[in-house]
C-alpha cells in the first residue's frame, strides 16, 4: 500500500517535459466528487487519472488530472487499498467484501485479472513489490500476511506469511521500487502495534526490524529513495520520520492537531493533513523541512479520517486533497503546494465625510513572513469610478503592518482593494473593505399634492430637482390606485434650468405620482410623492315620465300615478362598484331624507333602479332622487367620492 505516484525516476523524467503531464494551470478550486467516504486515493500519472476507492458504494471513482470526476468502476465490494503497478498500466484494489484482489486496466478502466485469496480472508490493504502483490488481510487478531505471485506461471496465493508477528489488525503495507527487497507492514489496530521491516528478497518474509512506535498509525508514505518512512501517528501534534534499515527516528515534523494522512512527492516534500477540529489549519506542507510549514486551511469541517486521502500529482507540480465526505464530497487541488498562503486583512472606516481624509490600516501575514517594503497595490472602487482606480501601491510595514490615508472625492459605498501579487514562496493575496462616504441630501419636489379633479382631468405635474453634481435625470411614475393598474414610470428625462420636469397625466383614478432621483457621487438618491383624487363621472335619467318642466326652482319630472320612476344611473364601472342612491321627500319648508340604498353596477357601468309603491298617495308630493359614488363605501377606493346630481319629480292624478 504505497500512497504516492508509482513512477521509476526514469519514467517521471521522461514524462515531465511530455504531454502526458501536461496538467491545465488553474487556481486552487474544489471539484465536487460522488464519495460516500473518505477512501484511499491513487494518482495515475501516465493516462492522467486520479483513482478514489469509496468502499460504501462498492466502486472507484474516478478524475481526470484536473480533479475533475469523470465517471466510476463499479462492481467491487468494499473496495479498500489500491495500488499501481510499476509501469502505471494497472491498478490493483483489494476487495475486502469479495476475499479477492482485482487488476484493473487503468488505460481501458476494465477488469483484466482477479486473485482469489480465500473464504472470509477479507483482504484490505495492498502493496507491489518485487513482482509479486503483498496483502494484509483478516480481522482484528485473526490477521495476517499474505501474496499473489504475479511472476509464476499461474498466479499462486499463499497465506500466513508473517513470520511469526501476531498482527492486532491487518497490516498496512509499503514498498518501494527503489529498495527491493523490502516491505514495510505497520501494525496499526494497536497500541503497542509495532512497525516491522521484512526482507522480502528471497520470496519469503524475514523479519529485519521491527519496533513498537505507539501503534494507532493513521497513514505512512516512504520518501523517493525508499529508504525511509514518515508516518502520521501515533500522538496528536507530529509526523514521524523513520530510517527503515534500523527504525531510528529522524526527525519529527510538527502539526497543531491530530494528524490523519501523509504523502511525499516525488522531489521529497511531505504533506500532510491533521483533523483541524478548531478550524484554524488543516493541510500542511513542509517545503523547507519541519521548521516552518507551509499551512493551510482548505475546509471549515474536520477532514476525513480513516484512509489516504492526500496525494501529489504524478509530476509533485499539485497537491490533491479530500475534505467534505459524504454528500458534500470534494478533491481539493492545490495548485502551488509548496508556497506559503498569504493572508490579507483590510480594515477602513465605517463612515467618513467626503472630501476629507480617511485612514485604511490592514495586515499582511505568511507563515513565511514577508519583509517590510514589500508592494501592495490599492484601487479605489467607487460610483465615479465604478471599475477602479488604481492608487498606486503603499509599502509594507514591520510585522505585516501598513496603512494609508486617501480623500475620497465620491461619497456613497467606497471599497478600497489591497493587493499581493505573491512571489515564488508566497501566494497572491486580496482583500477589500469599504466605508461609507456621505452625500448631500437633495430638494426634491413634486406638485399637486392633496388636489382632486374630475374624472378624465388632464393634469400637469412638474417635479423640481434643486442642486446635485452630475446627475440631472429625475423619473416620474404614476401609481393609479387599485391592484389591476401597476406602477408605471411615465417619463424620464433631465430638468430643464429651473431644474424642473413635467408630464401630463389623464387622471380616472386615484393616483400616487412619484418624482425619483437616483443620486449621483455626491447627492443621495431622494423621491417626493404627490397622491392626488379624481373623481368619477355620474349621469342620472330619469324615464316613464308624461313631462318634464320647471318648476320650484328646478326641473322636475311629473309621473301620472300608475308609472313607476326608472332611474338610470351611469358612472365607470370596477369590480363590486355599486352607486349610493338616495331618496328625499320634501316637507314644509325642507328635505327628508329615507334610507339610503347601495345598488351594483352592472359590466358596462350602468344602474337601474324602479321607484314602486302606491303613488296613489303621492299625489301632489315633491321628491327627490341622487346617484353617487362614495369611496370605500360603494365597493371600492379607486376614486374620490364624487356625488351626483338630484333629480326633482312629483306625481299627478
Amino acid at each position: 500500500m504505497r500512497k504516492r505516484s508509482l513512477l521509476a525516476a526514469t519514467t517521471l523524467a521522461a514524462l515531465i517535459g511530455s504531454t502526458a503531464l501536461a496538467v491545465p494551470s488553474y487556481a486552487d478550486t474544489d471539484r465536487p466528487i460522488p464519495l460516500s467516504d473518505a477512501g484511499d486515493t491513487v494518482v495515475d500519472g501516465v493516462h492522467q487519472h486520479i483513482f478514489l476507492a469509496d468502499r460504501y458504494q462498492n466502486r472507484i471513482v474516478v478524475t481526470d488530472a484536473t480533479g475533475t470526476y469523470t465517471g466510476t468502476i463499479t462492481g467491487l465490494p468494499q473496495v479498500r487499498d489500491l495500488e499501481l503497478s510499476p509501469d502505471g498500466n494497472t491498478l490493483y484494489a483489494a476487495l475486502y467484501g469479495a476475499d479477492k484482489i482485482v487488476a484493473i486496466d487503468t488505460a481501458t478502466l476494465g477488469q483484466t485479472a482477479e486473485y482469489p485469496t480465500g473464504a472470509g480472508t477479507m483482504p484490505s490493504s495492498v502493496s507491489y513489490a518485487d513482482g509479486k502483490l503483498w496483502f494484509g488481510y483478516g480481522d482484528q487478531w485473526e490477521s495476517g500476511l499474505g501474496v499473489v505471485d504475479l511472476t509464476a506461471e499461474t498466479p499462486k496465493v499463499t497465506l500466513d506469511l508473517a513470520a511469526g508477528h501476531d498482527f492486532a489488525s491487518p497490516p498496512k503495507l509499503y514498498a518501494d521500487p527503489d529498495n527491493p527487497g523490502t516491505l514495510l507492514a505497520l501494525d496499526a489496530g494497536i497500541s503497542s502495534g509495532p512497525i516491522i521491516v521484512y526482507d522480502i528478497s528471497s520470496g519469503t518474509p524475514v523479519i529485519r526490524v521491527t519496533e513498537d512506535k505507539g501503534g494507532f498509525y493513521k497513514d505512512a508514505a516512504l520518501t523517493p529513495d525508499g529508504q525511509n518512512v514518515v508516518v502520521a501517528g501515533p500522538g496528536t501534534r507530529a509526523l514521524t520520520e523513520y530510517r527503515l534499515s534500523d527504525l531510528a527516528q529522524v526527525r519529527t515534523y510538527p502539526v497543531k492537531d491530530q494528524p490523519e494522512t501523509v504523502a511525499i512527492a516525488p522531489d521529497g516534500t511531505v504533506a500532510a493533513t491533521v483533523l483541524d477540529t478548531d478550524d484554524i489549519g488543516d493541510t500542511y506542507v513542509f517545503t523547507n523541512g519541519p521548521a516552518k510549514p507551509s499551512v493551510r486551511n482548505i475546509s471549515h469541517s474536520w477532514m476525513p479520517w480513516g484512509a489516504h486521502a492526500i496525494s501529489w500529482s504524478a509530476d509533485g507540480a499539485k497537491l490533491f486533497v479530500q475534505t467534505d465526505p459524504g454528500s458534500n464530497a470534494k478533491l481539493h487541488r492545490i495548485d502551488r503546494p509548496r508556497t506559503y498562503e498569504a493572508t490579507l486583512t483590510v480594515n477602513a472606516p465605517t463612515t467618513a465625510a467626503r472630501a476629507k481624509a480617511l485612514k485604511v490600516t490592514g495586515r499582511l501575514t505568511s507563515g513565511l513572513a514577508l519583509p517590510a517594503g514589500t508592494p501592495l497595490k490599492v484601487t479605489r472602487t467607487d460610483m465615479e469610478s465604478p471599475k477602479g482606480k488604481s492608487l498606486g501601491t503603499r509599502p509594507l510595514g514591520t510585522g505585516g503592518a501598513f496603512s494609508f490615508t486617501d480623500t475620497p472625492q465620491s461619497g456613497g459605498r467606497v471599497t478600497y482593494t489591497v493587493t499581493y501579487e505573491g512571489d515564488a514562496a508566497h501566494t497572491s493575496a486580496k482583500a477589500a473593505d469599504s466605508v461609507a462616504v456621505s452625500r448631500a441630501k437633495p430638494v426634491l419636489k413634486i406638485n399637486n399634492s392633496g388636489k382632486v379633479y374630475a374624472y378624465g382631468k388632464d393634469v400637469r405635474f412638474t417635479a423640481h430637482l434643486g442642486t446635485t453634481y452630475k446627475n440631472r435625470t429625475v423619473e416620474i411614475w404614476a401609481d393609479p390606485f387599485g391592484g389591476d393598474k401597476p406602477n408605471k414610470r411615465v417619463k424620464t428625462g433631465r430638468v430643464n434650468s429651473h431644474g424642473d420636469l413635467s408630464v401630463v397625466l389623464d387622471l380616472r383614478r386615484d393616483t400616487k405620482v412619484t418624482a425619483r432621483f437616483k443620486g449621483d457621487s455626491r447627492y443621495l438618491a431622494a423621491s417626493a410623492t404627490s397622491t392626488v383624487g379624481a373623481k368619477v363621472s355620474v349621469s342620472t335619467s330619469v324615464s316613464n315620465h308624461y313631462r318634464a318642466k320647471s318648476a320650484w326652482g328646478h326641473t322636475y319630472y311629473f309621473f301620472h300615478k300608475t308609472r313607476n320612476p326608472l332611474i338610470t344611473t351611469k358612472m365607470p364601472y370596477y369590480p363590486a362598484r355599486a352607486q349610493k342612491f338616495e331618496f328625499e321627500v320634501y316637507y314644509q319648508g325642507r328635505w327628508y331624507p329615507g334610507d339610503p340604498a347601495y345598488f351594483r353596477l352592472g359590466t358596462s357601468g350602468v344602474s337601474k333602479v324602479t321607484i314602486t309603491g302606491n303613488h296613489g298617495q303621492d299625489v301632489g308630493w315633491r321628491f327627490r332622487v341622487r346617484s353617487s359614488y362614495i369611496n370605500g363605501s360603494s365597493g371600492d377606493s379607486v376614486n374620490s367620492t364624487t356625488y351626483g346630481a338630484w333629480k326633482y319629480f312629483t306625481f299627478t292624478n
